[in-house]
């Protein structure tokens, strides 16, 4: 007795000193070893029982239970029966006694470490453990412990973590399954009996069905009136201890529902009994009450009520969130859904005292929340089973979700809601869709008649209008005003421009389904704010310095403001739109289509022509950016329509060409005038895109004609006038090599004038790389830092545009990548020559291969076999062991760049067919196997690995015959082909590479590098050659078995048992009669009785389901037996 006193002593002694602030780092140190020696030896656990009775600080507590939790879950195995027994009956005991007065962490943590016993020991040691759980929660005294202890066991026993053999965790299920009757009839018990305890004293009468309350929706929802009734009752105010017991179950339902499948013992009764409680949380009189009452024990209450709400909702969403729904559960759900939209219903009523929003800001934000989630279940997962009951009304619910998604209190809760009508659309679309494909349905009724007779058409229609109008300034100003647009999210955008492109979504969505209602609503409201801009022509006043906007007044100026947002926003609505106009639709909603096309060849042209986006404005800050991104949004509108364009030329360019020429002319005239440096980026970079567009995807054949495009030819061959900034260069450049390279649409070969174009775009080029090509007469590295500087400036600069040009017409006819690569030759040449120079000026190098890669990836046939030879032979005299290892381990990322582009380049060779490159196959591997790889094979980065592998998959699968030469003869005689194998050291030393790529921690590269293993075998059946069975197979098998052992990339656990199987199922018999047995005795840290139970438990299956569910047995169990045999105590004899 007495040492135990002076332990607990000393041990609060020692937890005082370890959490005061003044102790030193190294005394924690000290204390913690101290303690974790204590916890260590044979028998402490008799004097943390002692602690836990006798002590009321709460660190010692913790540590005595943290000690308990040691023993029970790592070193039970060894623990001598009698102490386990006395162990089972005391911490009970001491729960039971002390309950009420520890603090609930410590409560929890006791509560867990009974559990921990009861899923080692219940029911063979342990017989009474559940027994004991269900006691405790039916008596009324010990309600609350019972719940935490069911909540507790629900969480560690039916979904253990992984320290239990397989069988155990099955058998734990089992057991818990055969309780889940009795223990939700205890839980519907408790809350219905704390419900009518509490129901009888509401003094208020319930409103009759019939009042304004109800209305015909809720009749409609609830088939019969006592449940429209029973729902109506007021919500009891409950005591505190109610309260608190009432979340304790509703939290173990919440839990208990995540795992116990959907079946009858779900009871209706229960059902009603959670969603009582959901009412709590709609409920706004308890928020009301707490706020006037002032007291704070009445707003906690408040609060209190609102969680159990919350709680509730929360079970409900379990129960929605599974998919697979049981014949005789449908009824269930249906009932469900009913229930949850009467709660909607209250939620989103109107009446005088409270608009929809007022109400839903009252509202618990997690209650909100949850119920976003309902509906957003209910749309994913169970519209298409409830909309076939006639009696669900669908529309009415679209009417209540409308309501709810515009009364939202938050962005994040509107954008949630819209992502519910997504979701919707794109249901009713597939729906259509499928319908389609059913020849009959269609010929019997027209595409719209499949939104079931319009019976969604009116719901739609108001959809899109209220989220056109709530992305308008003119409607919702305060909103949009607060909406930020200057911070850039994770996808690089602003919190507005998400906001404007998730409403622009289903925009478009409606559009897709209901496309002549979604442009009449849209195309007005464009209308108007054109009228607008168009009308500021007559505000335009010449000042002294220029253009000045005459327009001053405070009001207007903000008017104004909100008027350009608009139209910059409806602009890209109807940008967004453009591809609803083409393919099979082109004729019928030609006129339309037409109409917005003028309209947006005008404002382009206006804003060019009165220069709108250099205008003096009164408020510069605001106005000014305004103009321009209107200007910048009309051009991108326009360039959305370049599809529509090109079909409309390819359609009617024979017979009514004018309209289509002047529509063309016009949009160059509006773009001409602002390709120069001295116009905002934003502006310049659209008139560049569209510049592109025009002249890639429509490519009229009188673009080189029109005198503005000759225009833009001179500028950017015109060495004296000013650079413009880079992209917008290598916007311009592409558009007028394509406008030369790329063929006229709609004409015959011999009228395409190849000839011509071809000797212009060789001075194009000529004269784009003019100082380029000088570099070469010295390709010697310049010595003055200045110089050097300068020409790295003409190398970016120059490789950046060719590079472009290049990759734009990769894939394009044959034709126009030769007129290309002439042009080109000489500046390949001269980049050739300059590589040597450069090779230690890392950035330099790196582009230079950019552009290498690009030519060899578009124009690899129209360089010619010899040149290509040529540069691969220059690449790798160049790249030497040395100067890949500076390269890798010493110029950071730019030096990895550079290997990795050549390493690309290298793929695209051995990628090529035909003999032309096989000579080079050796020099290739050699590279990679005796100088890349050594470098990178330790180092942990992943840098240049995934191309180095990727390379080495391609040499294998691109070249298979370098290694397995087929012989014909061979096969004819005996039926099957047993190649013959060469080059068979560099075959192995590739394979060894994949096999050490799996020992590293790098989990991307192992996912590459295991599917390509898996790609061979399926494309040249890799695992069934000779050398690869014999020498190989179970290596790898070995090693992926290890991996999953460890943990190290649980991620990828499927993909290795497939794997795995894949390689076993080559030899099946060798795998169960040789490997799996040398496995098991390799296996350390088990013992031969362990070993075998591991043997038999793997069943001899061949199929794929059942391999791989005995694979991850055996690496469950293996793990299991391992940490039971750690916790041994040394010396321990096991029979």
């Amino acid at each position: 007795q007495a040492s135990e006193e002076a332990s607990l002593r000393a041990l609060e002694s020692l937890m005082t000193e370890f959490f005061h602030n003044c102790t030193t780092n190294e005394r924690k140190r000290e204390i913690e070893e101290l303690l974790n020696n204590f916890a260590q030896q044979i028998g402490a656990w008799r004097f943390c029982l002692y602690f836990l009775s006798s002590t009321r600080n709460d660190y010692v507590m913790m540590y005595s239970l943290t000690v308990f939790e040691n023993l029970i879950n790592k070193m039970w195995l060894g623990v001598p029966s009698q102490d386990k027994m006395e162990i089972r009956s005391c911490l009970p005991k001491l729960l039971l006694a002390h309950h009420k007065t520890l603090p609930y962490f410590i409560r929890n943590k006791l509560c867990k470490v009974i559990v921990d016993i009861g899923r080692q020991d219940w029911p063979m040691f342990y017989h009474d453990f559940f027994t004991n759980i269900l006691q405790l929660i039916q008596s009324p005294v010990t309600t609350p412990l019972g719940l935490i202890m069911l909540k507790t066991t629900s969480e560690e026993l039916a979904c253990p973590r992984e320290d239990l053999s397989v069988a155990r965790k099955e058998e734990l299920r089992k057991l818990l399954l055969d309780q889940v009757q009795t223990v939700l009839g205890l839980l519907t018990g408790i809350l219905e009996s704390i419900w009518d305890k509490h129901s009888v004293t509401a003094a208020t009468p319930p409103p009759s069905p019939t009042s304004g309350e109800s209305g015909d929706l809720l009749s409609s929802l609830l088939q019969s009136p006592s449940a429209a009734k029973l729902l109506n009752q007021p919500i009891p105010i409950l005591d505190t201890e109610s309260e608190y017991i009432c979340s304790l179950a509703l939290e173990c339902l919440a839990h208990l529902f995540s795992w116990i499948p959907l079946s009858t013992s779900i009871t209706p009764s229960l059902l009603t009994t959670i969603f009582h409680f959901a009412r709590f949380g709609c409920d706004t009189r308890i928020r009301k009450m707490s706020s006037v009452n002032g007291s704070s024990q009445n707003s906690v209450l408040g609060q209190e009520r609102g969680r159990l709400g919350v709680l509730a909702m929360s079970c409900i969403n379990e129960l929605m969130s599974k998919n697979c729904v049981p014949m005789e559960f449908e009824e269930y759900l249906l009932r469900m859904f009913q229930q949850t939209f009467y709660l909607l219903q209250k939620i989103t009523k109107d009446n005088n005292a409270h608009t929809v929003k007022s109400r839903l800001e009252e509202l618990d934000e997690s209650y909100i929340e949850k119920f976003t989630d309902f509906l957003r279940l209910f749309v994913s997962v169970h519209l298409r089973r409830i909309e076939s009951y006639s009696q669900f009304p669908v529309v009415e619910f679209l009417a209540l979700l409308f309501k709810y998604t515009f009364h939202q209190p938050t962005h994040e809760g509107y954008f949630s809601c819209l992502d519910i009508w997504t979701l919707f659309l794109d249901y009713l679309t597939s729906k259509i869709k499928s319908r389609l494909a059913d020849k009959e349905a269609v010929l019997n009724r027209p595409l719209f008649c499949f939104l079931h007779g319009h019976r969604y058409e009116d719901a739609l229609v108001l959809l899109l209008t209220e989220v056109l109008n709530r992305i308008q300034f003119r409607y919702n100003q305060a909103q949009l005003e607060e909406l930020d647009d200057e911070t850039l999210d994770d996808d690089q955008q602003t919190e507005w421009q998400r906001y404007l492109r998730q409403s622009l979504e289903v925009v478009a969505k409606v559009m897709e389904l209901l496309p002549t209602h979604a442009f009449s609503t849209l195309f007005p409201v464009l209308q108007d704010n054109l009228e607008v801009y168009l009308g500021l022509q007559q505000f335009v006043v010449t000042s002294g310095t220029g253009h000045r906007l005459n327009i001053t007044a405070e009001n207007d100026c903000r008017r104004l403001h909100c008027s350009l947002r608009d139209l910059s926003s409806l602009l890209q609505a109807v940008g967004r739109l453009a591809e609803y106009f083409i393919g099979d639709v082109f004729a019928a909603r030609f006129n339309d289509a037409l109409t917005v096309v003028e309209r947006l060849v005008k404002v382009t042209l206006y804003g060019s022509q009165i220069k709108l986006y250099n205008i003096e404005t009164a408020v510069p800050s605001v106005l000014k950016p305004d103009l321009i991104d209107v200007h910048a949004q009309s051009l991108a509108a326009l360039q959305a329509y370049a599809h529509w364009l090109a079909q409309f030329y390819s359609e009617v360019h024979r017979q009514n060409p004018e309209q289509f020429i002047s529509l063309v002319s016009t949009a160059l005239e509006a773009i001409t005038p602002l390709i120069s440096s001295k116009v905002q980026e934003k502006l310049l970079l659209s008139a560049c895109h569209l510049l592109v567009s025009l002249a890639t995807t429509v490519r009229p054949v009188f673009l080189i004609s029109i005198p503005a495009v000759q225009k833009v030819f001179n500028r950017i061959t015109d060495t004296s006038a000013q650079r413009l900034p880079d992209k917008a260069q290598v916007l311009v450049c592409r558009a007028l090599s394509n406008v030369l390279l790329l063929p006229w649409p709609n004409l015959p070969e011999s009228e395409q004038q190849w000839a011509v174009r071809s000797t212009n775009h060789a001075s194009l080029i000529s004269a784009l790389t003019r100082e380029y090509r000088q570099l070469k007469s010295n390709a010697i590295l310049p010595q003055r830092k200045v110089q050097l500087e300068d020409t790295k400036v003409i190398i970016h600069q120059t490789l950046s545009v060719l590079e472009d040009i290049v990759e734009s017409i990769s894939g394009e006819s044959t034709k126009s990548r030769q007129i290309c690569y002439q042009s080109l030759q000489e500046s390949v040449q001269v980049s050739l020559a300059l590589f040597p120079a450069f090779i230690h000026q890392s950035d330099v190098t790196d582009e230079m291969l950019s552009f290498f890669l690009t030519l060899f990836q578009g124009l690899r046939v129209q360089m010619g076999v010899p040149f290509t030879e040529q540069i691969i032979q220059t690449f790798l005299n160049m790249f030497t062991r040395e100067q890949l290892a500076e390269s890798i381990l010493h110029e950071g990322s730019t030096g990895c760049r550079v290997v990795e582009k050549f390493l690309k380049i290298l793929q695209v060779v051995v990628q090529e067919p035909g003999q032309v490159f096989k000579p080079f196959l050796p020099s290739v591997i050699a590279l990679c196997m005796e100088q890349v790889y050594p470098i990178i094979a330790e180092r942990s980065s992943p840098d240049v690995k995934a191309e180095l592998f990727e390379l080495l998959f391609r040499v294998l699968h691109h070249n298979w015959r370098y290694f397995f030469k087929s012989s014909v003869l061979a096969s004819v005689q005996r039926g099957v082909a047993e190649e013959q194998m060469e080059n068979e050291a560099q075959f192995s030393a590739i394979m060894q590479a994949f096999g050490q790529s799996f020992l590293q921690p790098d989990i991307h590269l192992f996912k590459q590098n295991l599917f390509y293993l898996e790609m061979l075998n399926t494309k040249q059946k890799l695992y069934h050659k000779k050398i690869f069975r014999t020498a190989m197979l179970f290596q790898f098998v070995n090693v992926l078995l290890q991996v999953l052992v460890h943990k190290s990339h649980d991620l990828l656990q499927e993909e290795i048992g497939i794997a795995t199987y894949n390689m076993a199922s080559v030899d099946f018999d060798g795998f169960y009669s040789a490997f799996l047995p040398e496995f098991l005795a390799s296996c350390d840290g088990v013992d031969s009785n362990q070993k075998n139970v591991l043997g038999r438990n793997f069943k001899m299956d061949r199929d794929l389901p059942s391999f791989t569910q005995n694979v991850h047995r055996l690496v469950n169990d293996l793990r299991y037996y391992r940490l039971c045999n750690d916790s041994l105590p040394p010396g321990t004899v096991k029979l």
